[in-house]
């Protein structure tokens, strides 16, 4: 009864990790800030831990069933 929840919040978490993992390796290959306003190496860091975090929490979930 509880693996339709962890499914969803797996998928969801490893869903935005590889899209905020694709979206910030865009951002920086184009030579655009990753956060306006910020240190591009410290936006591009905090965002890329961000994604890799997100993509483990999404890893512990689906593996939790």
């Amino acid at each position: 009864m509880e693996s339709g929840p962890a499914i969803f919040t797996g998928a969801v978490f490893a869903l935005f990790g590889a899209a905020l993992l694709v979206w910030t390796a865009t951002r920086l290959r184009r030579g655009e800030p990753v956060a306006a306003g910020v240190n591009r190496v410290a936006s591009a860091t905090f965002a890329g831990l961000a994604a890799v975090i997100a993509l483990g929490l999404g890893t512990y979930c689906l593996t939790r069933l």
